[in-house]
C-alpha cells in the first residue's frame, strides 16, 4: 500500500512521477528493441537457411577424379546411376539425384545474362521444394522435358516469359579437328520458378538431364549426385555412409558452402544481444535514479515509520516494490510492443519503404526479398528474464539505503 501511494504521488507531494515515467518508458523501449531484434534475427536466419535447403543439395557427392589411360584427368562419374541407387538405400536419405552442371550465356533478343545450368531429370526436379512450389512459380513443371526452367530474376533480366525461346551458348562445345567450337542451342522457357533467394533466381536454370549430357559433353556420365536427407541440421551423421557409397567419393555439405556466413550471423547475433542488453541496463539504471530521489524526498516519512515500529526489512520491501513494479510494468509493455512489431513486420517495412522512397531492403545485398521476423518463446523469455533481473538488481541498492536510514537523522531538522 505504501509503495503504491509513493508511485502515485505527485511531484508537489514529494513524489517522482516524472522519473517513474522515464524509467517505465526506457524499460519498455529497451525490451521492445531486444525482442524485435531477436525475432528479426531468428526470422532472417530461418529464411536464409530455408532457401539454402529448399533449392540446394544438403550433401553433394562427387568423385575425387582419376587419370585415364590416355593421361586425361577427369572428375566425371560414369557410375552415377548405380551410385545414386546405393545412396537412396541409405536410411534417412530422402532423395539422390544425378546432376550435370555447367555455366553458359543465355541470350534473348538483345539481352544476355550468365546462368548456371543444372541438368536434372523431370522426376527429381519436381521434388525440389522451393523450385516446384506452385504458389510462386509459373508454367507447368510436367512440360520440363520439352524445354528449360529458369529463375524469375533470370527471366526478368532477359525479358522473357513462358513460351519464349532463349539461346544457350557454351564455350566448351563440339570437338572438331580444328579445336573446340562454341555450342549454341535454342530452348523454350516452359517453367519459371521463384526460390526466394535473389542470387539463385537471377542465375539458375534447369534443363533435362539427357539434353545436358549432350550439351556439356558428358555422354554417359554425371558431374555429381545431390543428396537430400531427413534432418539437414545433422547432415554430418550421414557422412560415413555416403563416403562408403563408392570408391573415390568426396562430400560437400550445405554447411561447408554456407558455414562461414552462418558463423558470421551467429557472431553478429551475439554482439547485438550484448549491445541491446546494455541498453536495457541503462534503462534499468533510471529506476535507481528515481528511487534515490524518492528516498531523499521521503526521508521524513521513513523516520516517522521507523519510530512507529516499522522494521528495516519492511522499509526495504516498500522501496523494492516501487522499483520492481516499474520494471515489471515496463517489461510487460515492452513484450507487447515487441511482439506486435514482429507480427506486423511487413506493414512496418512497407511504411518505412514509403517514407524512405523505396529501396530500403535491397535483395541483391541481403539475398532474400523481404525482412522476416520469427517470434520464438525462448527469445521472449530471454528478454523478459534479462529485463526483470536487471530491474530487480538495480533496485536493491536504493532500497537498502532507505532501510538503513537513521530515523534520528531523518527527523533531526523536522
Amino acid at each position: 500500500m505504501i509503495a503504491w501511494r509513493y508511485l502515485r504521488a505527485r511531484r508537489a507531494e514529494g513524489g517522482v512521477s516524472v522519473m517513474t515515467w522515464i524509467s517505465l518508458i526506457g524499460i519498455t523501449l529497451g525490451v521492445m528493441a531486444l525482442i524485435a531484434t531477436l525475432a528479426v534475427r531468428a526470422g532472417f536466419r530461418g529464411e536464409f537457411v530455408d532457401t539454402i535447403l529448399g533449392t540446394n543439395a544438403h550433401v553433394t557427392v562427387y568423385s575425387a577424379g582419376s587419370t585415364s589411360e590416355t593421361g586425361q584427368y577427369s572428375r566425371l562419374m560414369p557410375d552415377y546411376a548405380a551410385r545414386a541407387a546405393v545412396i537412396r538405400a541409405i536410411p534417412g536419405v530422402t532423395r539422390a539425384a544425378p546432376l550435370v552442371r555447367g555455366q553458359v550465356m543465355l541470350t534473348a533478343a538483345d539481352r544476355s545474362n550468365v546462368a548456371e545450368v543444372y541438368g536434372i531429370s523431370a522426376e527429381d526436379l519436381a521434388t525440389i521444394p522451393r523450385v516446384a512450389n506452385p504458389e510462386t512459380s509459373q508454367g507447368d513443371i510436367s512440360r520440363f522435358g520439352e524445354g528449360i526452367a529458369i529463375g524469375s530474376g533470370l527471366a526478368r533480366e532477359l525479358g522473357v516469359g513462358l513460351g519464349d525461346r532463349v539461346r544457350m551458348i557454351s564455350p566448351n562445345g563440339a570437338k572438331t579437328p580444328f579445336g573446340i567450337s562454341p555450342r549454341v542451342s535454342s530452348y523454350e522457357v516452359v517453367y519459371i520458378f521463384t526460390a526466394g533467394r535473389w542470387d539463385i533466381d537471377r542465375t539458375r536454370a534447369y534443363m533435362p538431364f539427357a539434353e545436358a549430357q549432350t550439351f556439356f559433353n558428358r555422354e554417359g556420365a554425371a558431374d555429381e549426385v545431390e543428396v537430400f536427407v531427413a534432418d539437414p541440421e545433422a547432415v554430418d551423421d550421414w557422412a560415413p555412409a555416403l563416403l562408403a557409397s563408392g570408391p573415390g567419393t568426396m562430400l560437400w555439405t550445405w554447411r561447408d558452402a554456407s558455414g562461414s556466413f552462418l558463423r558470421a550471423l551467429t557472431m553478429e547475433d551475439n554482439v547485438m544481444f550484448v549491445i541491446l542488453s546494455i541498453l536495457v541496463l541503462i534503462a534499468a539504471m533510471n529506476i535507481t535514479s528515481g528511487l534515490i530521489m524518492l528516498v531523499k524526498n521521503k526521508g521524513r516519512d521513513i523516520g516517522i515509520l521507523r519510530t512507529m515500529g516499522l522494521t528495516e526489512g519492511s522499509v526495504l520491501r516498500v522501496f523494492f516494490l516501487c522499483g520492481a513494479f516499474t520494471g515489471t510494468l515496463g517489461t510487460i509493455a515492452g513484450v507487447a510492443l515487441g511482439c506486435l512489431f514482429a507480427l506486423y513486420i511487413d506493414q512496418i517495412m512497407s511504411l518505412v519503404n514509403w517514407v524512405g522512397g523505396g529501396g530500403v531492403w535491397d535483395p541483391s545485398i541481403r539475398g532474400i526479398y523481404e525482412l522476416p521476423a520469427k517470434l520464438q518463446l525462448a527469445d521472449v523469455l530471454k528478454a523478459v528474464g534479462l529485463s526483470l533481473g536487471l530491474s530487480l538488481v538495480v533496485t536493491i541498492f536504493p532500497a537498502r539505503r532507505a532501510a538503513r536510514l537513521n530515523p534520528v537523522e531523518a527527523l533531526r531538522y523536522e
